[in-house]
């Protein structure tokens, strides 16, 4: 299976965020990662899937260095 990259913009609560889309020739389904924010990477067996969970992963990141930036 030949990897394939895909950018889309995904929504969240705290905006809108680029997000690459590559097909995971491994364990199939789709690995996700978001340049703009560390940290949030995800994976899901559809695309759609992993669009729901990338949407957490940003949302977790980015309320953690909320979190962090609020105890120091």
């Amino acid at each position: 299976m030949k990897k394939v990259k895909k950018v889309a913009v995904v929504k969240t609560r705290h905006g809108s965020f680029s997000c690459v889309f590559e097909t995971e020739t491994d364990m199939g389904g789709y690995m996700v990662t978001v340049p703009k924010v560390a940290g949030a990477i995800s994976w899901g067996k559809t695309l759609a899937e992993a669009k729901r969970m990338v949407v957490e992963a940003i949302e977790g990141a980015v309320e953690g260095e909320v979190l962090i930036a609020a105890a120091s």
